[in-house]
This record gives structure tokens, C-alpha cells and sequence, in this order.
């Protein structure tokens, strides 16, 4: 019988997202997986971090962010109770192989990832990954990235596709690399954007981005993958939103609700779109 495949994940900020949690319980039931470590980058996995983290990145946005992620987390548990309660023992099963550090990049962190000697490393949710940490382990670093690539590179790429108008959104498995998102693709999948709310296309894309990912980390691990290179890497990644571009996502999105339910809202956008 063949050995599990040793494999650490590599995440960060100030708590462990709703995302990471559940790929850490997936990775933890797998029976050709050992997870030998998760390496977190934070400077304080508290909620008072959140807060600082916040609003050092999104200034007065902090507050309507807060009740978005605090929200967004209490629906997942209302619409999966039991599923929550096994995804909470899974995580805590893993706590004494949580390591947390100030800089991913510290020749402490680097050493004991090291010492965990693994085949793989798993990007999910970390800082942009840099050598030497993505040449450790033999096989590679792994790193899912919601969004198509090369066209949706850089942050909140979903909310971006959205803002667009395109008609689906997309998620990505690429193997790590000095390009921010440029990596060579081992998976790729596409979800359909439609008239429906943004986080339940987030969810299908989410659980998308889950099932390719297990199967990019066996394929890679078997040997079995395939590497497409991207083209087109010259397109400029995407960054935050700011206020002005949340007010107008959200009234483009209602106008295009209004359009598809009621006949007599003419199918004009309130105002000009396109790329940045």
C-alpha cells in the first residue's frame, strides 16, 4: 500500500477563513493525504486583529466588512448546522500542527516547514509566495486562485467579473511561481454568474474550487498532471475595490435584476462599465 502523500498548507491573515477551514478538514479525512502542518501567517489570530487588519487595508470599509464576514459565516452555520459542528472537531484535531509566524518568508518558518519534509505545498489564502519557501518541497507549491486566469489576476476577482458583466466567473489550481497568479494551470473550472446574489455564485465557485484542487494535489502527487502555460500575462492585475466602485457594483447589480424581472426597466446600465 502506497504511503500518504506529506503535504503542508501555507495561509494567512489575522483568522483562518471559512475556505481554509473546510480545506483543512477535507485534506484531514483524505486517506492519501498526511497533512503534516498548516504554516499561518498572522500578526494576531484574534478579533481585535481583524479589526486592526481591516481597517489598515480597507480604512472606513472595516465596519460593513465586519458584518459581511461575520454574516456570511453565520448563514453557513444556520444552512449547515451539523456540517459546522464536524468542520469545528476536524480543525480542532489539527491545532497542535498550526504554526504561527510574523513573516511566512523567516528563516524559523522556513526551517520547520523543512523539517516537515514535504512533497507538496498548499497556497490557500497566504501572502504572495516567494523563493526559496515555493522550491522546498519537490513537487512544487499548489495555490488556488478564484478567478480566470490571465484575464481575472490580482484581488476580489469575483467581485470584479461581476462589475464586468461577464457571464461566468472562474476559479484556477496553478503551480506557484515569481508571477503574481502566473503560474502554469493544473485545473480550471467556470461557474455561471447570471442574475443570482454574489455569495451564492461565491459558494459554487468555493466548492467548485475545493473538488479541483483535491484532484490538481492526487494528480500532482501521482504524477499524472498536466501544465498548461498561461498566455496574455501582460493584462494587469485587479486590486481592491474602493467605495465609489462598491456603490456602483451594487446599483449596476440591481439595475440588472430589475432588467431581467421587470419589462419595462430598459436594459441600460446606469453608467459607464468596463475594465480597469
Amino acid at each position: 500500500m502506497t504511503a500518504p502523500f506529506r503535504v503542508v498548507v501555507l495561509t494567512s491573515g489575522p483568522g483562518l477563513g471559512s475556505g481554509v477551514r473546510e480545506f483543512i478538514g477535507q485534506l484531514e479525512l483524505h486517506p492519501d493525504v498526511e497533512l503534516s502542518a498548516i504554516v499561518w501567517q498572522t500578526q494576531s489570530p484574534t478579533f481585535s486583529g481583524v479589526v486592526r487588519d481591516l481597517w489598515r487595508r480597507r480604512g472606513w470599509l472595516t465596519g460593513p466588512l465586519l458584518v459581511q464576514k461575520y454574516l456570511g459565516m453565520l448563514m453557513r452555520f444556520l444552512m449547515r448546522p451539523v456540517h459546522g459542528f464536524r468542520l469545528a472537531r476536524r480543525v480542532r484535531t489539527v491545532r497542535d500542527r498550526i504554526h504561527c509566524f510574523e513573516d511566512i518568508h523567516s528563516p524559523r518558518s522556513l526551517d520547520m516547514i523543512r523539517d516537515c519534509l514535504p512533497q507538496l505545498l498548499l497556497v490557500y489564502g497566504a501572502p504572495i509566495i516567494r523563493k526559496p519557501l515555493y522550491e522546498i518541497a519537490p513537487l512544487g507549491t499548489l495555490g488556488i486562485h478564484h478567478g480566470k486566469v490571465p484575464e481575472y489576476r490580482g484581488k476580489k476577482t469575483l467581485f470584479w467579473a461581476i462589475y464586468n458583466d461577464e457571464s461566468t466567473a472562474g476559479v484556477t489550481i496553478q503551480r506557484i511561481n515569481d508571477t503574481l497568479d502566473g503560474g502554469d494551470v493544473v485545473e480550471s473550472g467556470e461557474v455561471h454568474t447570471g442574475h443570482r446574489l454574489p455569495w451564492v455564485i461565491w459558494r459554487e465557485l468555493e466548492r467548485m474550487g475545493m473538488c479541483l484542487y483535491i484532484k490538481a494535489i492526487l494528480d500532482v502527487c501521482n504524477e499524472r498532471a498536466s501544465y498548461s502555460r498561461q498566455q496574455g500575462l501582460t493584462i494587469k492585475p485587479y486590486r481592491d475595490p474602493g467605495a465609489k466602485e462598491i456603490m456602483k457594483f451594487w446599483l449596476r447589480y440591481v439595475h440588472r435584476l430589475a432588467t431581467a424581472m421587470l419589462p419595462g426597466v430598459k436594459a441600460r446600465e446606469p453608467d459607464g462599465q468596463g475594465r480597469q
